[in-house]
């Protein structure tokens, strides 16, 4: 009766479309385009991480939502191949894999359990989410 369930649902998104929208369509993973060199934690960090999410009581050394704290100094162990709560069988940040890292994920909306991120908006930037992608591409060094 599952497997029905789960063949049913499968066609349904193929119909509808859907599957095409998950990250591991080459577009939303990065494809072909060259990886920005300068896609540095540092960067991500400065960036991104700080003003965006631990700044916004979410993801700071308080609030941890979904155990997840993205602060200076803690947000490399807390995300590069660390699981996620939301979907266990993805990790955070899959080093050289954004299509299968549950963080870029969420700042694109799909494939995702839950909100895109930052939930409720504005969300990321198309600069910054290439950024955070091509981060991811370059293997996710702790630089």
């Amino acid at each position: 009766m599952f497997r029905k369930r789960l063949l049913v649902c499968v066609l349904v998104l193929i119909g509808c479309g859907k599957l095409k929208e998950l990250p591991t369509d080459p577009l939303l993973g990065g494809g072909g385009e060259p990886i920005d060199p300068t896609a540095t934690l540092t960067r991500v960090q400065n960036e991104i991480f700080t003003p965006t999410c631990a700044a916004l009581g979410c993801h700071d050394r308080l609030a941890k939502q979904e155990q997840q704290q993205l602060t200076a100094g803690v947000a490399y162990s807390q995300t590069v191949n660390h699981p996620s709560i939301e979907m266990p069988q993805l990790v955070r940040v899959t080093p050289s894999d954004p299509a299968n890292s549950y963080l870029y994920r969420k700042i694109v909306g799909a494939g995702i359990t839950g909100d895109r991120m930052p939930q409720g908006g504005p969300y990321l930037a198309d600069a910054q989410i290439k950024l955070i992608r091509d981060w991811i591409r370059r293997g996710a060094p702790n630089d």
